[in-house]
C-alpha cells in the first residue's frame, strides 16, 4: 500500500511538473520527501508565470496529475490481469482465512482472525464459492460446527442484519491459496505479491485521480473548473461560483465519509 501511495504522489506531482515545462512554465522546486513512513512528492510552478499562461496552458498543467494517475491505473489493471493468468497454476483455492469478526456477533469471542475455515458442520470448504453456497442455508439459532485449521468451535447463529430469515456468523472472510507446485521455488510468491502490489497501484491511483478532478478548490478540478467559467464570465463572477460548489461538494464528501464509518 506505502509503495503504491508512492507511485501516487510520484507520478501526480511530476506529471505537473513535465507539463509545465512543456507549456513553458518555470519550476521553482521539485522534489521526494518521507514524513516517517509516509512518501511525498512535490512540484512547485512559479504561480506568477502560470496565471500569465493561456487558459489552455493552465488547463493542461491542473489536467495532467490525474490523467497520469488514471494513465498508471490502467497500465497496472492490465498487468494484474496478465499476471492472474500465471497464478493458478502455482496456488489453488484452499478453504476461507477470517479477516475480520464483527463485535458482538455469534463468532465474537469463539473464532479469531486468520483462521482457516475448512468445513461447516462437516461440509468441506474448498473454496470461496462452496463456502457462500452453504453459508446461506443456515437459520438464526442453529448451532454450526466450524472446523479451522486451528481446532473446531461451535457457533450459534444471530439473525443476519440485511435478511433475518438467514443465519449470522459475523465474520468476514477471503480466499485462502495454498502452493501445489513447489518446483519454481520464490517465483510464484513473488508473481503472488506483485499481483497484489499492482492492485493497489490500481486503487489508489484511480480513486485518487477521479477524486482530485472533482470541481473542489484547491483540487486541481476546481482550478480547471474556474478556468472553464472563464471563458463565459469574468473571473469575478467565476470564483464565487466555484467557492459555492467548492463548500457544497465538500459536504458531500464529508457527510459521505461520516456516514460509510458510522
Amino acid at each position: 500500500g506505502l509503495i503504491a501511495l508512492a507511485t501516487v504522489l510520484i507520478v501526480h506531482e511530476f506529471s505537473h511538473g513535465i507539463q509545465a515545462v512543456g507549456e513553458k512554465i518555470p519550476i521553482k522546486s521539485i522534489g521526494l520527501l518521507l514524513v516517517a513512513i509516509l512518501p511525498g512528492a512535490f512540484v512547485e510552478p512559479d504561480e506568477d508565470e502560470l496565471k500569465k499562461a493561456s487558459k489552455i496552458s493552465r488547463l493542461r498543467v491542473y489536467g495532467a496529475g490525474s490523467m497520469a494517475n488514471m494513465t498508471l491505473a490502467l497500465i497496472a489493471i492490465l498487468i494484474v490481469f496478465g499476471a492472474s493468468y500465471g497464478i493458478p497454476h502455482f496456488f489453488a483455492e484452499d478453504g476461507i482465512q477470517i479477516g475480520h469478526i464483527v463485535a458482538d456477533s455469534p463468532s465474537d469471542g469463539v473464532l479469531k482472525e486468520g483462521m482457516v475455515i475448512e468445513s461447516i458442520d462437516n461440509h468441506k470448504i474448498n473454496d470461496s464459492q462452496s463456502y457462500l453456497n452453504l453459508v446461506g442455508t443456515f437459520k438464526p439459532g442453529d448451532n454450526i460446527t466450524v472446523g479451522t485449521d486451528q481446532g473446531d468451535y461451535s457457533v450459534c447463529l444471530g439473525k443476519n442484519p440485511n435478511n433475518e430469515s438467514v443465519g449470522f456468523f459475523g465474520i468476514q472472510a477471503s480466499k485462502h491459496f495454498k502452493l501445489v507446485d513447489n518446483s519454481l521455488g520464490p517465483i510464484p510468491w513473488v508473481l503472488f505479491s506483485l499481483v497484489e502490489l499492482f492492485q493497489w497501484i490500481f486503487t489508489l491511483n484511480l480513486g485518487i485521480g477521479l477524486f482530485n478532478l472533482l470541481p473542489i478548490k484547491p483540487l486541481d478540478g476546481g482550478h480547471m473548473l474556474e478556468i472553464l467559467l472563464t471563458y463565459k464570465l469574468s473571473e469575478a463572477q467565476a470564483k464565487p461560483i466555484v467557492n459555492a460548489i467548492s463548500v457544497i461538494l465538500a459536504m458531500v464528501v464529508v457527510f459521505s465519509l461520516v456516514v460509510g464509518f458510522i
